[in-house]
C-alpha cells in the first residue's frame, strides 16, 4: 500500500475532488473565512482560489499528504501569507485559541479518530471563532443509504479511508461544537457518494 498511497492515491483523490460540483460546493463556504484561518485537509489546496483576501489575514494548511500538496496548481499572488504543514489533524502544533476560522472540506470523512481531531479543533479555535466545513456523507434515502454501508468498507479502503456514511451533523454536534448553519442536498452524481452537507459550527 506504501507505493498506492504516495503514486496513485493522490491522483485519484485529485480527479474525485476537483470536479466541478465539488468546486461548486466548496465555493459557497470558503469565502466566509477570516482571520487567521486554519484549513484541514488541504490536500492539493483546491479551496486557495475562493478565500477572499479582503478577509482572510494567514492561512496555514495542514495534510497528512505531502504528495498532495505537491500536485497543486501553480499558485499566484493570494493577498495573503499562507503555509504548508505536513501533519494530522488529531495532533497539530497550534497554540491554544490561535484561529479565527477552521476550514474542512471533504475530509471530515477520512479522518479515522475524529473524536480527538475536533478535540484538537476545540482548542486552536478562538472562542468566538467558527468552524466552516462542507462535507459528503449519510443520505436521508434509506435505498441509497443501504448501498452506502454495503460499499463502505471496500470504498474506506480504496479510497485513502474515505467513509461515505457518516453522520457528519452528529459528528460535530456531538464533539464540542453547535452547527448555527446547515444546508444539505445532491449534487450531481451517483447518490451513494453525493449527498453533502456544508455550513457553519460554533464551540459549544
Amino acid at each position: 500500500m506504501g507505493l498506492y498511497n504516495k503514486y496513485i492515491l493522490p491522483n485519484l483523490i485529485i480527479s474525485s475532488c476537483n470536479k466541478k460540483p465539488q468546486m461548486k460546493q466548496r465555493e459557497k463556504i470558503i469565502p466566509f473565512a477570516e482571520g487567521k484561518v486554519l484549513e484541514v485537509g488541504i490536500g492539493s489546496g483546491l479551496n486557495l482560489r475562493f478565500y477572499d483576501p479582503n478577509k482572510v489575514t494567514e492561512l496555514i494548511g495542514i495534510d497528512p499528504s505531502l504528495e498532495l500538496w505537491k500536485k497543486r496548481d501553480p499558485i499566484e499572488e493570494l493577498g495573503f501569507h499562507y503555509e504548508f504543514i505536513e501533519g494530522v489533524a488529531q495532533d497539530m502544533p497550534f497554540e491554544k485559541h490561535f484561529f479565527d476560522t477552521i476550514v474542512i472540506t471533504y475530509t471530515l470523512c477520512s479522518i479515522p479518530d475524529f473524536q480527538t481531531a475536533l478535540e484538537s479543533f476545540r482548542k486552536v479555535l478562538k472562542p468566538s471563532g467558527k468552524f466552516l466545513f462542507c462535507e459528503h456523507g449519510k443520505a436521508p434515502d434509506k435505498s441509497v443509504l443501504f448501498t452506502q454501508n454495503a460499499i463502505n468498507p471496500i470504498w474506506k479502503a480504496i479510497g485513502g479511508g474515505c467513509n461515505i456514511n457518516r453522520d457528519i451533523p452528529t459528528i460535530i454536534n456531538q464533539n464540542g461544537f453547535k452547527i448555527s448553519d446547515l444546508k444539505t442536498m445532491y449534487v450531481p452524481g451517483w447518490k451513494p457518494l453525493s449527498f453533502n452537507y456544508w455550513g457553519e459550527a460554533k464551540l459549544n
